[in-house]
């Protein structure tokens, strides 16, 4: 299967998304998804990695276009445990260095606990999702509750290959001109981590 880069756009708030949760809420609803993740967070990039399912799984920004939507490309999904090598490139996503790493292999636990908590440019964060998912005129869009270290959080989203529709939609929506924020500048917002 080819992997696609998708667009997006994404806010966060702490109550209703008025008119636009109110649209969507009228749509039938795709699916609900609730999902426990963790995010490792780099005080030096803003890629998003985060573990899930037990796999970690990387996407990378590739480019913000004129109305603030941003691209994201998949670019690393890998299990436990996980390699010194795949360790090595995962480190320069998060621009980060790696102590010298003792293991040819790491599991979970001692991925977090002897390469992420220590470290003092990145952080761990605890994330529950719970999501609404929807179609809207072909983009998928959704309406979540989120807690980031047990801070709530909600946060609304449109996606798509193509940039224009998600404007039509956000549009559609009456969310125009509301700010675009990522899941990583959020939870860097909420944690306290720039």
């Amino acid at each position: 299967m080819a992997i696609v880069a998708r667009w997006e756009w994404r806010t966060f708030g702490k109550g209703d998304f008025g008119v636009g949760e109110k649209t969507l809420r009228a749509l039938p609803m795709d699916s609900n998804k609730r999902t426990d993740e963790e995010y490792i967070l780099s005080r030096n990039s803003d890629e998003n990695v985060k573990i899930r399912f037990d796999l970690i799984d990387v996407k990378s920004l590739q480019k913000v276009n004129a109305d603030g939507l941003e691209q994201w490309l998949p670019v690393l999904k890998t299990g436990f445990p996980i390699a010194a090598d795949e360790l090595s490139a995962l480190a320069e996503i998060l621009k980060v260095e790696l102590p010298e790493l003792e293991r040819a292999e790491y599991t979970h636990d001692q991925f977090i606990e002897e390469l992420v908590v220590p470290h003092k440019d990145l952080e761990l964060v605890q994330v529950k999702k719970d999501r609404d998912i929807y179609k809207i005129d072909g983009a998928t869009a959704e309406i979540a509750a989120a807690e980031f270290n047990g801070v709530a959080w909600r946060t609304m989203c449109v996606e798509h290959e193509d940039p224009v529709l998600i404007m039509k939609v956000v549009e559609k929506l009456g969310m125009k001109g509301v700010e675009n924020m990522n899941y990583i500048q959020a939870m860097k917002k909420s944690v306290g981590i720039r």
